[in-house]
């Protein structure tokens, strides 16, 4: 049986392509089409705008494995399906073939391409609602290729419904949505996952979370747009939206509920385990050696894409993933010794060279990152556990204060504190968790979410903004090359890389000519051609941006729509204003250095 992820890859490619679907290269981490989130964390997210009409450089039939990272899963990873890094198998339809077609070659990949017993297959349906069908269709079509009515489940808008907005009756007029169909790998009764787990006492079922069942694809129909009365009208140009977890399918080629032990895994579990002398089986069922590969792969992944630890947005993130890692490390050691850390993150580069990684180049940047991070937060631990020693009485909001300041879960304080014979009130503890998070979580709205989740008329003025002030810095430095941006109602900020420091006249002089462009009132428009063609027209491209062969340039002040005349030329998604004079005035309140010649400009 196929258990290797890069036979994997290769099937999944030759599969899609076969049926002539084209590749759409999958984007960094740090999306720069999407203002409105700060990873990419599904395999969709960029394709979203296509979804909603936008045509696509690469035609109608599309696929792609998408690098994915999902913030809010931070605390769920230490069991054995959690992850906060996975990649993301995609294919697409953009209004040619439908349900039919979808569920059957999907039914065809796993069955015949990877050998999965269609006995071991369970499905989930939409059971619709009182303005909206049951989805009858996908279940004859399920039926028809063997999964009796017994292994088909129909479930309600919680699970088998996406729309960006959510549930249907929160759709606003106009938006499209759809069910979707879910196909579950079954690890089987005899392994008794259901009565080990907590969730014993409740009927096991597809979606229960005990474990026995794992979700290996999900495919959305776009089916549906939302009218001003609140019914629901067939669109006439449906679309198909797959996504299929790469880690989750090779845990069902081995047959194991552990997505950890796949060769996905195995060099990094196997360095975790000589650096640190315990053994995978020996920690608690692994949970810190899973913590460690985990954070440290997604850490790794980051630092690729350009991220720094800070205590800001992405940065932040990024502390916390490493920071993480050097208390479970500890744990598993037991001394303040992180020289093997670099170590375990080299074994991350292995796994994924000539894929994601050219391993000997990108080594030396990421160690450097990840030693001095450790070296700052080693002094930050140490200042930790002498409080903890000095600490008489401890209550669950001291055990949380430990847990924020210095990084400590409450398992490593109430460890130290059971040597000690004090117990830690977790309810006390659970309640400033869940206060935090609560928090955290309101703060966060719509920041990871993705899929351009805000399409504002501020957010679409900022983004074309970019644009401007893109080719500005450009007439004004020479050569620039953007790092990345973030945007936000309130503001947009712009990352770029010269050799050259800018100086504040030249700052100025940057606003200057990005508001003078804004008040010629000049079209804004796009076109569809092939990438050589592009470059050769100097269109600015994102760095970190793996591109088609044929891409969508934005172009701004175009002469008789001639592209070659045009201001800015900028490989872009969109969306933008159709005119700079709906962009509105340009105002650069804030420069700075962020680094070897990076720099950074805010601007509203």
């Amino acid at each position: 049986m196929l258990s290797n992820h890069v036979k994997l890859r290769e099937l999944f490619a030759k599969f899609w392509e076969e049926r002539e679907h084209k590749l759409a290269p999958p984007i960094s981490l740090i999306p720069k089409e999407d203002p409105t989130t700060l990873f990419t964390g599904s395999g969709m997210q960029p394709l979203v705008p296509y979804l909603l009409g936008e045509p696509h450089p690469q035609g109608e039939k599309l696929y792609n494995i998408q690098p994915c990272f999902r913030a809010q899963d931070i605390e769920e990873v230490g069991d054995n399906r959690h992850t906060t890094f996975f990649e993301m198998m995609g294919n697409w339809s953009l209004g040619t073939y439908f349900k039919k077609e979808q569920i059957s070659w999907f039914f065809e990949f796993l069955t015949k391409l990877l050998g999965l017993p269609k006995e071991r297959l369970y499905v989930t349906v939409f059971e619709g609602t009182k303005a909206l069908p049951k989805d009858k269709d996908s279940a004859e079509i399920w039926k028809k290729l063997g999964i009796p009515v017994e292994r088909i489940f129909y479930y309600g808008v919680d699970k088998n419904w996406w729309s960006r907005a959510g549930a249907p009756e929160d759709m606003p007029p106009g938006e499209p949505g759809g069910p979707d169909s879910e196909v579950f790998y079954d690890f089987g009764e005899a392994r008794k996952i259901h009565e080990k787990s907590q969730y014993k006492k409740q009927p096991c079922h597809p979606n229960c979370e005990c474990g026995r069942f794992l979700e290996i694809g999900n495919s959305v129909f776009m089916q549906y747009q939302k009218q001003k009365d609140g019914s629901f009208k067939e669109l006439p140009k449906k679309n198909v939206d797959f996504g299929g977890g790469l880690e989750r399918t090779l845990a069902a080629l081995h047959d194991s509920p552990d997505v950890f032990r796949t060769d996905l895994y195995d060099k990094i579990i196997q360095a975790s385990e000589e650096s640190s002398g315990k053994k995978y089986e020996d920690d608690a069922d692994g949970k810190a050696i899973r913590i460690v590969a985990d954070h440290l792969k997604a850490a790794v992944f980051l630092i690729k894409d350009g991220v720094r630890p800070s205590n800001k947005e992405r940065g932040y993130i990024l502390r916390r993933l490493l920071r993480r890692v050097a208390v479970k490390y500890r744990k598993l050691t037991e001394h303040l010794d992180f020289n093997g850390i670099p170590i375990i993150a080299r074994s991350v580069l292995s796994t994924y060279d000539a894929i994601h990684f050219d391993a000997k180049n990108d080594e030396g940047l990421i160690s450097i990152v990840i030693n001095e991070e450790m070296d700052r937060f080693s002094k930050s631990l140490e200042r930790g556990l002498k409080e903890i020693e000095s600490i008489t009485a401890i209550d669950g909001k001291k055990a949380f204060d430990l847990y924020q300041t210095y990084g400590f879960p409450l398992e490593i304080t109430e460890e130290i504190f059971q040597e000690k014979g004090q117990k830690i009130n977790h309810k006390e503890f659970q309640k400033e968790f869940g206060r935090h998070q609560e928090l955290s979580r309101t703060a966060a709205t719509g920041r990871f979410k993705g899929g351009l989740a805000d399409e504002s008329e501020q957010t679409i003025k900022y983004h074309t903004a970019t644009h401007l002030l893109h080719q500005a810095l450009f007439d004004v430095l020479g050569e620039v090359r953007q790092e990345g941006s973030n945007i936000t109602q309130e503001r947009l900020r712009f990352d770029f890389y010269s050799t050259k420091k800018p100086t504040e006249e030249e700052i100025k002089k940057v606003e200057k000519i990005a508001n003078g462009k804004v008040n010629e009132a000049l079209p804004v428009n796009f076109k569809i051609i092939p990438k050589e063609e592009a470059f050769q027209l100097g269109a600015l491209a994102f760095f970190k941006e793996k591109y088609g062969d044929r891409v969508k340039i934005y172009y701004v002040g175009a002469k008789d729509d001639k592209i070659e005349t045009a201001y800015s030329k900028e490989f872009c998604g969109g969306p933008h204003v159709k005119n700079t004079k709906d962009v509105g005035k340009i105002s650069i309140y804030k420069f700075e250095k962020i680094g070897g010649n990076l720099y950074r400009l805010y601007a509203r």
